[in-house]
């Protein structure tokens, strides 16, 4: 009996199948992102790098409102990985259209998952907040050489 238990414990500790490095990596991506309706823009946070794989989101926002985050890449290499991520990311897309930024709680046991969610979404927002400044900065240009325009007529 012992040497059945020994040898069964060791086929099983033979065929265990640890995390590999980066480069080997299985990630998991939606299979399509929907089309977004006429007055949404998507943007598209960095692919953050976690101990387990990349993590990248798209962020759908109408009106400056948050009103969806599709999830682009999350580790899938392993069965524990895939059940992660369908724990963690609905509880984070939850929390963020809920608080409205990148200001949310880590989800317990998806710490890593959780980071690299974070940090591509506040890559996301600050694309937005980028492109938002651009404008101002291009708008308050055009209104000085309007008015230069108009003093030197």
């Amino acid at each position: 009996m012992a040497v059945v238990l020994t040898v069964a414990g060791l086929a099983a500790l033979l065929s265990f199948r640890t995390h590999t490095n980066g480069s080997e990596r299985t990630v998991g991506s939606p299979s399509s992102v929907p089309p977004l309706p006429a007055g949404e823009q998507a943007l598209t946070g960095a692919a953050v790098s976690t101990v387990y794989g990349p993590v990248q989101v798209r962020v759908v926002e109408r009106s400056r409102t948050i009103v969806g985050v599709n999830i682009l890449q999350h580790p899938a290499e392993t069965t524990m990985d895939i059940q992660i991520g369908q724990f963690a990311f609905p509880r984070l897309v939850g929390e963020t259209l809920a608080a409205q930024s990148a200001r949310i709680d880590s989800v317990s046991g998806a710490t890593y998952t959780s980071h690299g969610y974070i940090s591509s979404l506040q890559s996301a927002l600050d694309k937005q907040d980028a492109s938002d400044k651009q404008r101002a900065t291009d708008k308050q240009g055009a209104t000085d050489k309007q008015g230069a325009t108009d003093n030197g007529a």
